[in-house]
């Protein structure tokens, strides 16, 4: 419960206090009331609005507390609280409605261009999904004391800048856009490289950014990356349940079942991209959505229409030459033309091995490739090399899987 109402939350204390020390504070404080309160007195019958009233009279008290030290501004200090009773009771009617987009505001702030691009994915990561310090740092890669330092830096800089709580206005948006996007992709894809070893997929994770993903679309229906962007993330969730066998283990598309895959969400997927592609602006986003509607279309993993596909990724590539982008286009050709021209191109990536910093994945398509074209031997090399480098349970269970797979073909 902590972890699936706290975002939205720790965002309406956020707009109402315009202070993140002070209302992850409040809040926190919050759920320990609760976690005294409840077991004797009895759950309320809306527990994320108790914590959020709790929270917001917390807040108050640390304002009172504060202000209190200085006489001369208290006249003054009656006035600011009287308004910020009358917004308390405003707020808790919006919450008690479910009216509320607080959640997208706080995503602007956390996504002010003024802030670098590691910071801005580690503050939405930690102030709009409320997920831990810790695995923010392991999904960066850095010790949990450096993150911890970086998100505070990040919400001080907020402060002192006076960065605003608000949704930016038309000419601010063009600035602020892509990396909101981008940082809705990554707490999505965040979502299917869960550190946990008991969930494999953190489904609430997916799903909140979905919600930001609509959220924005509402806000901008005009800009069709927007739209690409949810009909990307509609069409790959799609695919949750089959992606995961009854163990957690990982399950390739090929091996899919795709009577499992939720057809409605594909539908609503393709009729996004539509939508946005009519609109002739073409961007990464959609170009993404387009291969995953491919992929969604085919009955078989055979009749997927690979040509198609490479022929996106070579757009794709053009207007994003990012690693995981090349890699993913060597696989299509891979399927398209065989595992030899796949090979070939996996090797024009492995010429310049510092655009790659996720070796495993390279080693892993190599090995299947290999695999594919009779070289069982160099495939179990490429998949001892992924093995040493992959970090991910799920994926280092996958690994050695087919590394017995391929050792009992090579005898």
């Amino acid at each position: 419960m902590v972890r699936e109402h706290s975002g939205r939350i720790l965002a309406s204390l956020i707009g109402q206090y315009r202070d993140f020390q002070l209302a992850e504070e409040a809040l926190q404080d919050a759920w320990l009331a609760a976690a005294e309160s409840w077991p004797a007195d009895g759950w309320p019958d809306n527990p994320p609005g108790w914590v959020f009233t709790v929270a917001s009279r917390k807040a108050l008290d640390t304002i009172r507390r504060e202000r209190s030290r200085s006489e001369r501004q208290q006249s003054a200090h009656r006035e600011l609280e009287r308004r910020e009773l009358d917004e308390l009771d405003r707020r808790a009617e919006r919450w008690h409605s479910g009216v509320d987009d607080d959640r997208l505001r706080l995503l602007f702030t956390c996504c002010h261009p003024d802030l670098d691009l590691e910071s801005r994915i580690a503050l939405t990561l930690r102030s709009v999904t409320w997920l831990g310090t810790d695995e923010i740092a392991q999904a960066f890669g850095v010790p949990t004391p450096t993150m911890a330092q970086r998100i505070v830096r990040a919400k001080a800089k907020i402060k002192r800048a006076g960065i605003p709580y608000r949704v930016p206005v038309g000419h601010e948006l063009p600035g602020r856009l892509a990396g909101v996007l981008r940082v809705i992709y990554l707490v999505f894809n965040e979502a299917y490289l869960s550190r946990r070893t008991d969930q494999p997929v953190r489904v609430d994770l997916a799903d909140e950014a979905i919600r930001l993903g609509r959220a924005l679309v509402d806000l901008m229906p005009d800009e069709p990356e927007a739209g690409g962007l949810l009909a990307l993330m509609l069409a790959q969730h799609a695919r949750a349940h089959a992606r995961f066998d009854e163990v957690g283990d990982l399950v390739l598309l090929e091996d899919q079942d795709r009577g499992r895959w939720d057809r409605a969400a594909i539908g609503e997927a393709g009729r996004i991209l539509e939508a946005a592609m009519r609109r002739r602006s073409i961007g990464p986003y959609q170009l993404q959505a387009a291969i995953a509607a491919l992929h969604s279309e085919a009955s078989t993993f055979a009749d997927t229409d690979w040509a198609q596909i490479v022929a996106l990724y070579d757009l794709l590539v053009g207007i994003d030459a990012s690693p995981v982008i090349a890699l993913n286009r060597a696989v299509a050709v891979g399927f398209a033309n065989g595992p030899e021209a796949g090979l070939a191109a996996i090797d024009e990536i492995v010429a310049d091995p510092s655009r790659f910093p996720q070796p495993h994945l390279l080693s892993a398509a190599r090995g299947e490739f290999l695999t594919r074209s009779g070289r069982h031997e160099q495939a179990s090399t490429a998949f001892e090399d992924a093995l040493a480098t992959v970090s991910s349970d799920t994926e280092r269970r996958h690994l050695e899987r087919r590394l017995r797979a391929v050792r009992h073909l090579s005898g």
